[in-house]
Order: structure tokens, then sequence, then C-alpha cells
């Protein structure tokens, strides 16, 4: 089967709000780098690029053909940008995919919002628990935006 690379993240601290975003009461999660191409979560720390793998950043959204690949190959392509960049790039664990997952309920995807033109299919997550077959598929948009476990999948 496969599948498409998730927005591979590089853990690293931000120093400094992006311009304009301002102070509130409750600040906002996520910002955006001042040139647009990348989503910075300011909570965790980390930056994603809002093009998946074979996309490019134009200014405005992302263009180009997403980039297809199996666990395996997201795993390696992550490392050889890791290696290549010199920035920790990885696949995101399925909690942090969540949080990028579009919040409106009738939507399956990335939150077209902070990631224009992505595509609606699946992305890869770094968290290795897999089950047997007949479980709750842990990469489904539907169940990570359920919640769903195998614990709580009845």
């Amino acid at each position: 089967m496969t599948m498409r690379l998730a927005s591979a993240a590089f853990v690293a601290f931000v120093t400094a709000l992006p311009i304009g975003v301002a102070a509130q009461a409750e600040p906002p999660r996520f910002a955006l780098s001042e040139d647009g191409a990348y989503v910075i979560d300011l909570k965790a720390k980390l930056a994603w690029p809002r093009c998946v793998e074979g996309m490019v950043w134009d200014g405005k959204t992302c263009n180009g053909q997403p980039q297809l690949f199996d666990h395996a190959q997201a795993t390696a392509h992550a490392l050889a940008r890791w290696k290549a960049e010199g920035i920790r790039w990885r696949l995101p664990h399925t909690t942090e995919l969540k949080r990028l997952v579009d919040p409106r309920p009738a939507q399956q995807g990335l939150d077209p919002v902070l990631f224009p033109a992505a595509p609606r299919e699946w992305h890869w997550s770094g968290t290795a628990n897999i089950r047997a077959a007949g479980q709750v598929n842990q990469y489904s948009y539907d169940n990570i935006q359920q919640g769903r476990t195998n614990e709580n999948a009845d």
C-alpha cells in the first residue's frame, strides 16, 4: 500500500513570533513563518512545511506533484533530508498529526487553511504501533479525529 509522506517536522526552538501574531489572552496554537512556507506550532515548538514532499511553496500555495512513499521510504526520506539540510526532519507522531487535521467533522485530511493544496489522502506518522488486521487503523483520519484507539473502538 502506498501512502503520501506527512509533512516532516523538525524540533527546533522557535525564539520569536512571526510577523502578524498579536498578543491575546489565549495565545494561538499556530502561526505562519515570515515567508509563509512553514506552520509553527508555538506550544510544541515544532515547524511544519506547508507543502508535502514533491510540492513547493510559491508564496501563496503549494505547487507540484506530491510524492508517494511507503512507510520505510517516508522514514528514509526524512532521515536523508535531515542529513542533507542539518535540520532534524522526521515524520510526525500521531498526536502531532492529530493537531494538524481539519477540525470540521465532515472534512478529512490536513487543515486546508494551514496546508493549502495538501492531498486529502492519508499521511504517514512516525508512531510505530501497528496492530494485527481487523483492529482500528491508527492512520485513518476518521479515527484520529474521533480519538479512537484499539481500547475504545467498540
